[in-house]
């Protein structure tokens, strides 16, 4: 091949690359639509169960419990990753009884936090895997606002 015949691959890979390494798991924040509404739902009858005692019901923490919603809860999570909130839910509650949900349950009820949030819920659900989770940013404010 010659160099003249190249320059149409070339033109091909230039559009393609970069397509498919973002669609491959490039990192993405709690803006994208990380979550379904129907996670969240079933994440508001987790909370209910196991969170509502201490958190409260509408998120907002007490004197014993930080908020999980709020302009506290952005200002404390925001520059973190999904997969840092999944991970101190996952091993440090329910205060009684940590490590002792499930990580479905656990993605279950961050959908529902990131809902209350204000973060729109998307097409796929929040994965239940930290790394998978790891490529989430949570930023307080949405992009290009």
């Amino acid at each position: 091949m010659t160099r003249s015949s190249l320059r149409p691959f070339l033109g091909v890979a230039l559009v393609v690359l970069p397509a498919v390494a973002l669609s491959q798991g490039a990192p993405r924040d709690v803006w994208g639509g990380v979550y379904t509404a129907a996670q969240a739902q079933r994440g508001a009858a987790l909370y209910a169960s196991t969170c509502a005692s201490c958190h409260g019901d509408a998120l907002g923490g007490n004197d014993q419990a930080p908020p999980l919603a709020g302009g506290g809860f952005r200002a404390n999570w925001t520059g973190q990753t999904a997969a840092a909130l999944f991970t101190r839910i996952k091993t440090t509650m329910p205060l009684d009884n940590p490590n002792s949900l499930g990580a479905a349950k656990v993605a279950d009820i961050e959908a529902l936090i990131l809902s209350r949030n204000g973060f729109p819920a998307g097409q796929a659900e929040l994965p239940a895997d930290p790394g998978a989770l790891d490529a989430i940013a949570i930023t307080q404010d949405k992009p290009g606002a």
